[in-house]
């Protein structure tokens, strides 16, 4: 098959299809090089240029101050549940966990093998369907840090704002909205994020952490789970994830090209409001989280039965509508529509819900 389908999938997710493009033109030998990325040393002045860039261009899209160090680690968000509370959770101290959908809750499970956590809120008990309102929340003032999952990727919940912390440092897992809207970074002690849904194959993470921050970090933690040690060797302290580095370079120059993350917002907040829109005209579909809280990312929503829905995923597929199912935790529909997902999946994907209910409504 050579014709993309449209895919919406969580992630591994869609790419952008001009820097697809350029990466097929330059897999067998970079211009001047004669060999592919994956082949190039680490070391190499060619791919210290690379991740250069890459830097630079996290840098400039998303306005980080120059007192933050941009890493490029590996081992997913996963490794950076156990990185964070391993660096910054005190034997003696205590940290704020805000639980929003079901990253959340990994992200506690791994802490409290450090230390102390305290659930500042949790949405469990209405199915994370929202973030927690200013009064809902029991922050720590002398918590060694507060921790948030700005989008959750499984229920489609993402946060607005962000929860005022005081001079508590600010965590987040941004793994599934990074680079698709403005952030306001100097607000964040710590901002992690696979980079497999907006800003390149599966296989990086992207860490910004403020230089401060750097310094609440143990003496005695292994080499390879201290920030400090990749910060001092810009990423480089063991062999990184050359390709995937070389995407994330050229996904950030196309999303300066597609007019730098205003752009890209404006974007997406259109391609979600046309599936938000499908749901909510109807009784047929209903969407899983509350209206001020719903991603522009993941979106979720249910049929009137399971056997529907199964229905609904297999027909969508035939049409290539592929990576509709819901998590399999949670079950129901999820649209996975990032950055690079094109506005005409999104209309093709109105069009079938429309058709669907016509159907079998």
């Amino acid at each position: 098959m050579t014709e993309r389908i449209f895919n919406f999938s969580a992630g591994p997710a869609v790419l952008p299809v001009p820097v697809l493009e350029e990466a097929q033109r330059e897999l067998l030998s970079l211009p001047g090089v004669g060999m592919s990325v994956m082949e190039i040393s680490h070391r190499s002045k060619t791919f210290d240029e690379i991740i250069s860039r890459a830097e630079s261009g996290v840098r400039e899209l998303l306005n980080v101050p120059a007192n933050y160090r941009i890493l490029f680690l590996q081992g997913g968000a996963s490794l950076q549940f156990s990185m964070v509370p391993m660096n910054f959770l005190p034997a003696d101290g205590s940290a704020d966990y805000i639980l929003t959908g079901s990253w959340g809750k990994k992200a506690v499970k791994e802490a409290k093998r450090c230390g102390a956590v305290n659930i500042a809120a949790t949405m469990a008990d209405g199915g994370f369907t929202r973030v927690p309102g200013p009064d809902e929340l029991n922050l720590d003032p002398n918590a060694a840090y507060a921790h948030v999952t700005s989008n959750e990727t499984i229920e489609g919940v993402q946060w607005k704002h962000e929860p005022a912390t005081g001079d508590v440092p600010l965590v987040a897992d941004a793994s599934s909205d990074i680079l698709s809207r403005a952030i306001p970074v100097e607000k964040y002690a710590l901002i992690y994020a696979g980079a497999q849904k907006n800003i390149g194959p599966s296989g990086v993470t992207l860490v910004i952490i403020r230089d401060d921050l750097l310094q609440r970090s143990p003496d005695g933690l292994h080499t390879m789970l201290d920030y400090r040690t990749h910060v001092e060797n810009n990423s480089l302290y063991n062999t990184p994830n050359t390709w995937g580095i070389y995407i994330i370079n050229l996904v950030c120059k196309w999303i300066k090209d597609k007019g730098g993350i205003s752009g890209m917002e404006r974007e997406n907040e259109e391609k979600a409001r046309l599936i938000y829109d499908a749901i909510d005209a109807t009784d047929f579909y209903r969407g899983h989280a509350d209206p001020d809280s719903r991603s522009p990312m993941n979106v979720t929503f249910r049929l009137p039965s399971e056997d529907l829905e199964k229905k609904f995923t297999s027909e969508a597929t035939a049409q290539k509508l592929d990576g509709l199912k819901g998590h399999r935790s949670v079950g129901g529909i999820r649209a996975s529509i990032y950055n690079a997902f094109p506005r005409e999946g999104v209309e093709a994907l109105v069009s079938f819900m429309k058709d669907f209910e016509r159907r079998n409504g």
